[in-house]
């Protein structure tokens, strides 16, 4: 069967790859580190822009057959891949002190980060699960070596393997799912999936109960859930800096994104399976990142464990799915707006979170002891005055709107749900997190100043701060143009 291909739905992946592959001839070509940084960073707001050109047209199929399209460019999927190509764009901004220090190389690091924008840009237009789980790899591999990159360094090789090992048990369960789910349904495409009629009774069904609970488990892993967190913190404390922030962005917004599109694209007659493990999985998720994010004294290490609290703030919504009035079309909606839009401002404070980390710390170093970042405040007030900025946001509180307002539309999805339990826990984790974020706070304009402060901030780090700062103050303000451009 011949295909027409629609190349205008495709150009957001082909900028992606084309940054990849020219980074690399660059790199052999050149052999410099600034013009390699520099093509990289061009190719991601290059990608970034396609997508927006993109998403501003009418939703776009290609790679279609008659069970539906492996390719749905839409105004979604466009929002998913200018996110990545700006995160990816962030994170090389932030990335230019390390690699000026030599800590690694500056053409493979650049390759592997365009090669992951790559699989989270398809991952944003994927219409089956193949596609889906491919560009999840593609996202993902990359950052195995990255994470190890750093030369010499013990902790940078264990973090790697670590991620290695249990990635490759996570992906193997994931695709023990989608063959179960294959044997039982005949397709993978999400649409058809989606329009399958339940399975109430019989071998099929419980069949494909456990291919959805496989399914799930396997996701839950990109999005660092518990029980399948325990990489997380390891991973994050021991790569360098600006991997660090990726992993905590980037790879978590592409989990996100998978698991909407699995449980809510392609597994609505399993809502009634999906949604309760989702809300176990959001609430021991939220209550295990807070309680012991409260002990941590490494200031990754806290960031990692805030950031799997905050994976079960944005699985919540998805949760609500779990009463019945949750699996309605408009409460879905709202639910799936909701996850979306935590996701985004999530990620935007993160960066900012951890690009402040960069620039208090020298170049090659790890994040080092939240002690060490006592006094910081008058050093650099700018820098910390953005760090709190950032750690008031991820608490929802003000004068960080962006996070407030995210907490809002999370409980309210969950109550327009049905979930009020759920909310109500929501609202107890928020609480118990603003300990350890108030804590780091604190300790930043605490009397004393810790050695290693003082040090003139890179401006690409500045940069990537004041970008990062400035949207998370503009999206506080008009937070309803987020929820508009993630509406099903």
């Amino acid at each position: 069967m011949t295909q027409t291909i629609d190349h205008v739905a495709l150009l957001p992946a082909y900028l992606a790859a084309g940054t990849a592959v020219l980074v690399l001839l660059t790199d052999l070509l050149v052999g410099r580190r600034g013009p390699t940084l520099a093509v990289a960073m061009i190719g991601a707001a290059g990608t970034a822009v396609g997508a927006v050109l993109v998403g501003r047209g009418a939703d776009r199929e290609t790679f279609c057959t008659v069970d539906g399209c492996s390719w749905l460019a839409t105004s979604r999927g466009a929002l998913v891949a200018t996110v990545f190509a700006v995160l990816t764009l962030g994170v090389l901004l932030l990335s230019g002190p390390l690699l000026r220090a030599g800590a690694v190389p500056a053409g493979e690091y650049c390759f592997l980060l365009a090669c992951s924008m790559t699989g989270g840009v398809v991952l944003g237009a994927a219409g089956d699960l193949i596609t889906l789980i491919v560009a999840l790899e593609t996202l993902t591999i990359p950052l195995y070596i990255l994470v190890g990159l750093r030369r010499r360094t013990v902790a940078s090789a264990e973090a790697a393997m670590t991620f290695f090992l249990v990635s490759v048990v996570a992906t193997a369960v994931t695709l023990l799912g989608a063959a179960l789910l294959y044997a039982v349904r005949g397709t993978l495409h999400l649409a058809t999936l989606a329009a399958a009629p339940a399975l109430d009774a019989g071998a099929e069904a419980r069949l494909g109960r456990v291919a959805v609970v496989l399914l799930l488990a396997g996701l839950a892993f990109k999005v660092a859930a518990v029980p399948l967190h325990a990489w997380a913190p390891a991973t994050y404390d021991g790569a360098p800096l600006p991997v660090a922030a990726y992993l905590s962005t980037a790879s978590k917004l592409g989990g996100v994104v998978a698991v909407i599109a699995v449980v809510v694209d392609g597994l609505g007659p399993w809502l009634a399976v999906s949604g309760p493990a989702l809300a176990v999985l959001a609430v021991l998720t939220m209550t295990v990142g807070n309680l012991v994010a409260l002990r941590q004294t490494r200031m990754v290490r806290l960031l990692a464990w805030s950031s799997v609290a905050q994976a079960g703030y944005i699985l919540a919504p998805l949760g609500a799915a779990a009463a019945i009035a949750g699996r309605d079309a408009d409460a879905l909606s709202v639910a799936v707006a909701a996850t979306v839009a935590y996701a985004v401002f999530f990620v935007v404070l993160e960066l900012a979170a951890f690009a402040s980390v960069v620039a208090l710390r020298p170049p090659d170093a790890d994040g080092g002891e939240i002690a060490a970042y006592r006094g910081a405040g008058r050093r650099h007030p700018v820098v910390a005055a953005a760090f709190v900025l950032a750690l008031v946001g991820l608490a929802g509180l003000p004068p960080g709107l962006a996070g407030l307002f995210a907490k809002v539309v999370v409980v309210r999805s969950l109550l327009d749900g049905g979930a009020g339990w759920l909310a109500v826990v929501v609202a107890l984790n928020a609480v118990v997190g603003l300990a350890y974020y108030l804590r780091v706070c604190g300790t930043l304009y605490a009397a004393g100043e810790a050695a290693g402060t003082a040090r003139r901030v890179p401006w690409t780090v500045g940069l990537a701060l004041a970008g990062a700062t400035a949207v998370a103050v503009v999206v506080g303000f008009a937070p309803q143009t987020v929820l508009d451009a993630v509406q099903l």
